[in-house]
């Protein structure tokens, strides 16, 4: 990888990713409750370690959400807006394995099978089973859960 390569995935993956909560999370913040969630997105297979590839940068993204959320509760007490009826501002990441998207059309089925025999369920995940974590955490059913890594991945990091 070279220099360049590094500072634009830094710049898109965990600089971006920083700059936007900080916009997002104040006025969450000052709002103070309500459905306030904030939802980063990793990816699983970054957490693996593979030879000529940058496989450690989602554990800066997993790293910032739990500073985030520590931060988000942090600065809702020091305003007096995080009490025992307020459900708070919640951040968490949603890490998705292999989902079956049209990125994957052109992956040869030898290929697939191989990664699918990889994964406890064996199968690629589906759009609708994350959307459904992400629906979860942006209910009020969650307000107790932040700064959490929530894996899709069919048990992958059993």
């Amino acid at each position: 990888m070279t220099d360049e390569d590094w500072c634009k995935v830094i710049a898109v993956n965990l600089s971006g990713t920083f700059f936007t909560s900080q916009a997002v999370l104040s006025h969450m913040i000052d709002r103070g409750s309500g459905p306030d969630r904030e939802h980063l997105l990793g990816h699983r297979r970054d957490r693996q370690h593979r030879p000529g590839q940058l496989c450690r940068l989602e554990v800066g993204l997993f790293g910032l959400t739990k500073t985030l959320a520590r931060e988000a509760c942090y600065q809702l007490a020091k305003t007096g807006k995080l009490t025992e009826d307020s459900i708070g501002v919640t951040v968490n990441t949603v890490a998705p394995g292999l989902i079956a998207t049209e990125m994957l059309e052109h992956v040869p089925e030898k290929v697939l099978d191989k990664i699918k025999a990889q994964i406890p369920v064996g199968r690629l995940g589906r759009a609708d089973e994350v959307a459904r974590v992400v629906h979860f955490l942006v209910s009020d059913y969650s307000s107790f859960i932040t700064g959490q890594v929530i894996n899709v991945n069919g048990g992958q990091e059993m």
